[in-house]
């Protein structure tokens, strides 16, 4: 049982670093009203591990921590990345195609809140809530199905945790 939670921390660590590396490597498009955050591709992650659901809210957490991100931005954009991730979970048994949409969902409908009272960003919220969405189709709908079918091919050697 040890070994398996040794595996688990060291999966979880692995992700929040990606996601924070990734955040930062595309920082130009990673934040503000219309954004795609490539790092969000990695939510495509909890199909293949439970880790990825602590190891991306954590990521996010750091990233929006180092990226100087308001209090309200770093606690709900840090949970919208949670829930999403926790219901990617919730469908690893279905189709692959049906992962992206908590994240999808999830950011889409919290981010333009906290970008209008974190950031008073001035755009309308249904319009802040569509340029959110078609980043986040573009970063988890097409670029983590893309890395959903790249892992796919490997899961038993990359990740070793019994996902059940």
């Amino acid at each position: 049982m040890k070994n398996k939670s040794t595996l688990f921390l060291a999966q979880a660590a692995m992700i929040a670093a990606l996601y924070v590396v990734l955040t930062f490597v595309f920082a130009p498009i990673s934040f503000r009203e219309v954004q795609v955050r490539v790092a969000e591709a990695l939510t495509i992650l909890p199909v293949f591990t439970p880790a990825a659901v602590p190891g991306l809210f954590i990521g996010c957490l750091l990233a929006n921590v180092l990226g100087g991100a308001m209090i309200p931005d770093v606690i709900f954009g840090s949970l919208a990345t949670l829930i999403g991730a926790f219901f990617t979970w919730k469908l690893r048994r279905a189709s692959p195609y049906l992962a992206p949409i908590p994240p999808i969902l999830s950011n889409t409908l919290i981010i333009p809140f906290v970008l209008r009272y974190a950031y008073l960003i001035e755009m309308p919220i249904p319009l802040m809530m569509l340029t959110i969405f078609f980043g986040e189709v573009i970063s988890c709908g097409l670029l983590g199905i893309l890395l959903y079918f790249a892992l796919d091919k490997k899961r038993d050697a990359i990740f070793r945790i019994d996902n059940h």
